[in-house]
Order: C-alpha cells, then structure tokens, then sequence
C-alpha cells in the first residue's frame, strides 16, 4: 500500500471531491446518488465543521473524504444535547476496502474528542460501523425525529457516559433532507452515468430502512 497523508480539505479539491465522491455513491443506495450535491451545499451551511473536513491522498491524488456535521438530541423535555454527525464518507471505488475509510473515522474521531465534541451519530450499516465503536443508538434511548428506534442510526460517545442522559430525538440539519430537482439539475454537471437497479448494496439499504421499531 502507498503512504496515505490526511489533510485538511481545501476549496481546491472541491471539485475533486464532489467527483470522486459521486464515484463512490453512484447507484450504491438507490440508483444514481445525491451524495455530491450534499456535499456541495453541506460546505456553505451553519453546520459544516470545517476542522473536521479531511481528504485522504495517495501519491498526490485524493481518494478519500470525509465531512462532518452539527446535529442534535431533544430529549423529551425539549433540552437540547449538541452531537455531530459525519458523512458523506466517500472512497473512490478502486480504493476501497483497503482501510481507507477506516484511517479517516479513527484520525477524525480522535480530533472531535479533542475538540470537546460530545458523541458522534450516524445513519450506516451496523455491520461496518460496530467496528468503530458505533452501538445502537436505541441502548441510548435516542430515536428518529418520528419517534422511532432504528437499527442504522448509529452512536459513538467521544467520553464515558456523554450520551447518558441525552435519550431523546436525533435530528440532523434539514439539509440532509434533498431537493431532489436542485440534485439532478447539480449532476448535469458531471459525466452521463448510467443508473442501474436491484443491487445487492441497493437490497441492503431497503433492508436498513426497514429495521424500525415502534418505542414501547
């Protein structure tokens, strides 16, 4: 394996980015992707965490990003707990498997500690995610903005006993919620891909979303 640098991400390799990002997602989830648009207005919002934006580089070409976020858990008091959320979590294809993704959670998990944050949670297959740390965010009492368990929301507490008191709703910022018009409009932008159906990573994802439960 090369020698792999993590930087900072800079306004330069936007492009790059949103690029190899779009590689990474596309028909991955559902057919085509929305990942490079995210990224691309996620860089502008209130929300973004610009410490904690990292590119991976290999032989001076970038072949992984990740990106992180500012979202919350009211808890049923309506108190607010601050947690951050990171995605997307891009490696281009010819990359992937090869710890990569693994080099860019573990050097930004360590960097959101030290910057104070108090827990990390995503959406993501549990399968992948544990390794990290990541639980069910339901052994947190923390659910969906409706109210409800989910198996793929996902928590890392960055100290012992942050995510404690802080059962509750989870929301990330509403950017997260697409435009679905704005994001095709977005990917003219870029070369015609084709957008394909019924992929194993596609099957898996409708597996995920369907992992629900009503809380008791």
């Amino acid at each position: 394996m090369h020698n792999i640098i993590i930087r900072n991400e800079i306004p330069l390799d936007y492009r790059v980015v949103e690029e190899l990002t779009r590689e990474a997602f596309w028909n991955h989830h559902v057919p085509g992707c929305d990942e490079h648009y995210l990224l691309h207005i996620m860089r502008n919002a209130d929300s973004f965490i610009r410490e904690l934006d990292f590119v991976a580089e290999i032989d001076g070409k970038i072949v992984g990003n990740i990106v992180y976020t500012k979202s919350k858990i009211i808890d049923d008091k309506d108190e607010c707990y601050d947690v951050i959320t990171f995605g997307p979590l891009s490696v281009v294809p010819q990359f992937q498997g090869k710890g990569i993704g693994r080099m860019l959670i573990e050097y930004t998990k360590e960097l959101a500690k030290e910057l104070g944050y108090r827990a990390i949670l995503i959406y993501g297959d549990p399968n992948y995610y544990s390794k990290f740390g990541f639980v069910e965010a339901e052994k947190y009492d923390i659910r969906t903005p409706d109210n409800i368990y989910a198996v793929p929301l996902q928590a890392l507490e960055l100290y012992q006993g942050a995510l404690s008191d802080c059962g509750g709703r989870f929301f990330e910022d509403s950017l997260f919620v697409i435009d679905r018009a704005a994001s095709l409009e977005f990917d003219k932008n870029f070369p015609q891909k084709d957008k394909l159906n019924g992929l194993p990573t596609q099957e898996r994802f409708i597996q995920l979303i369907n992992m629900r439960k009503v809380r008791e």
